[in-house]
């Protein structure tokens, strides 16, 4: 799977080298310094952005999770998972994680190409429903909203902003249906 515009390229990474465990650990800090409630509290170190990052690249190694990446002309600049590892009874399905994106490549449509890549993938993959959360009013929400990803509602004080402070989270799910070609 590849997919590119003038300015970047979002492909598959089967395979995690140290290297990319290092330019997706800049994207992590760096989205975490600029207020992103993504698992992380602040101060960030680098030790446990790269810790993180380590694990996932076990869990794509496993095949665990799906690890797509956008990278430009610096290196990496996006990223979205796609966890696979669910119940028994649950094939059909997958979860949505992680969305990133690095400051510097914002606002140029990317967050809307991983949107569109992770459910190709997904598609690929066989499932056909996906399910995520994300903070409540943020730019994320907007965008699965235009999406297409259907609300399913709030949860209050569901987990903290980097430097503190409470921060509700919305449920999406997405039935996944062919694209027209």
């Amino acid at each position: 799977m590849n997919t590119t515009s003038p300015s970047w390229r979002i492909r598959r990474l089967e395979t995690v080298s140290e290297s990319d465990v290092q330019q997706l650990a800049d994207v992590l800090i760096d989205c975490v310094e600029g207020g992103a409630s993504v698992s992380f509290m602040l101060p960030i170190t680098r030790e446990k952005a790269v810790t993180f990052w380590q694990r996932v690249a076990r869990g794509v190694a496993a095949g665990e999770r799906a690890l797509l990446i956008a990278e430009d002309e610096l290196g990496i600049c996006g990223t979205v998972q796609l966890v696979l590892d669910l119940p028994e009874n649950q094939p059909h399905r997958a979860d949505v994680a992680k969305m990133l994106v690095h400051h510097r490549a914002r606002r140029r449509g990317l967050g809307a190409a991983l949107l569109h890549a992770v459910e190709d993938l997904a598609r690929e993959l066989g499932r056909s429903l996906l399910v995520l959360d994300t903070v409540t009013g943020a730019d994320a929400e907007r965008l699965y909203t235009r999406g297409g990803w259907m609300r399913v509602g709030e949860i209050p004080n569901y987990a903290l902003f980097p430097n503190g402070g409470f921060c509700s989270t919305t449920v999406f799910y997405r039935e996944l249906v062919e694209r027209p070609s």
